[in-house]
């Protein structure tokens, strides 16, 4: 394969992505519920000639079938918004195009996401004869929630998969430049809710109550010591507990207090190492106060953290510098959001590249989740020139 040629065809799909990932930011859909994006998705697909497969709920298949034999490759996009208010202003200016569905926004990328996947499609689809295998291009519902990527990887496990790939739009680089480093690149999860309970009476006698707040503040405490002296300080680890309920009047010790956050992680053994800890804290802690312990949600492992196989983020990288100039290369930390993508790398060797997309001059950079977020659209064609380098693989150098 000519690199010159996927690199003109990238090119020539800018104009295409561009439209798509606009019409799709006008219309944003909340977690679970994108059906009119699974529409439009299909209207392009039908018009391309694109043979897809629907999932229960609002995921798709797309399959690109190549006219050489080979195995599968798995290539994924998130299709779902955020139920974020879009600011009409980005960090400098007036955006170029904004959500017309008042509470909800693209705050992190998936159009642009779809639009870049869709202009793969066609690029792959030019270059059939070149192909080896066929390419499952995988719309996901519900990233953010989780709600789809059981029912995609249930589907997908019924192909020959050889790898995956995915890209995911960062403010935490600079536009015009990809990292798809090896190694650890996006945080595990674990849900981390507390409930603990007391007994109630009035505010005047503490002493006749047992107040499950005084716990609860030494829970974090405690917590926040525990882990700057019993985890490894080498392995990136953070904790955040971003919610305390507890009581509703001044007057009335509450029987219960609830604290929720998370623990963000890139070592699984760390992630369980802390994740224990938190139980001995919170239960010895609570028992100290003469009060009981209940996980809400049960503590566990939630997500897993991405972590990209050495193997094949050496060849989009390698492929990508022959096709676009290693100009496009850049390099960024790890990044503490999770992402479900990790459950695909569970299945199958894979990659998840960061596509830049901070521009001071175009005010683009804002944090992702944030009504001011928005990207420098440029960067779209960069991100079909490296889906379709992994797609052909060997083939494309």
């Amino acid at each position: 394969m000519n690199t010159d040629v996927i690199r003109k065809l990238a090119k020539e799909n800018q104009a295409y992505a561009l439209k798509m990932r606009r019409e799709f930011h006008q219309n944003p859909e909340i977690s679970g519920q994108e059906q009119q994006t699974r529409k439009r998705l299909i209207r392009e697909l039908e018009q391309m000639g694109v043979l897809y497969r629907l999932l229960p709920g609002t995921g798709l298949i797309a399959f690109v079938q190549g006219e050489k034999p080979g195995r599968g490759r798995v290539i994924r996009a998130d299709i779902d918004g955020l139920a974020v208010q879009e600011s009409e202003k980005n960090l400098k200016q007036q955006k170029t195009c904004c959500s017309t569905v008042p509470g909800t926004a693209h705050a992190c990328g998936h159009d642009a996401h779809m639009a870049m996947l869709l202009g793969t499609i066609r690029v792959l689809m030019a270059l059939r004869s070149e192909l080896a295998g066929t390419v499952y291009c995988c719309f996901e519902e519900g990233e953010e929630t989780n709600c789809g990527v059981f029912k995609m990887l249930d589907a997908l496990k019924e192909y020959d998969i050889e790898k995956c790939f995915a890209l995911h739009v960062y403010n935490g680089l600079e536009a015009g430049k990809i990292d798809i480093t090896p190694g650890p690149r996006m945080a595990g999860d674990i849900i981390v809710g507390i409930q603990v309970h007391g007994v109630s009476g009035h505010g005047s006698r503490p002493d006749q109550a047992i107040n499950p707040i005084i716990p609860a503040a030494h829970i974090i405490t405690e917590l926040d010591s525990a882990f700057r002296n019993q985890l490894d300080a080498e392995k990136p680890l953070t904790l955040g507990i971003c919610i305390i309920q507890a009581g509703a009047a001044p007057n009335i010790i509450p029987d219960k207090a609830y604290m929720r956050g998370t623990i963000r992680y890139f070592d699984t053994e760390e992630g369980q190492k802390a994740m224990e800890i938190v139980r001995r804290v919170s239960e010895n802690t609570a028992d100290s106060h003469r009060c009981t312990i209940a996980f809400e949600p049960e503590l566990k492992l939630r997500l897993l953290p991405v972590v990209n196989d050495p193997a094949v983020a050496v060849q989009v990288s390698r492929d990508v510098a022959k096709i676009w100039g290693e100009e496009a290369l850049g390099s960024c930390g790890k990044w503490y959001a999770s992402e479900c993508f990790s459950r695909y790398m569970n299945c199958w060797p894979g990659a998840l590249g960061f596509l830049g997309i901070r521009n001071e001059e175009l005010g683009s950079g804002a944090p992702h989740h944030n009504g001011a977020f928005d990207i420098d659209e440029s960067v779209l064609s960069l991100g079909i020139c490296a889906e379709a380098a992994f797609a052909f693989g060997e083939a494309a150098q």
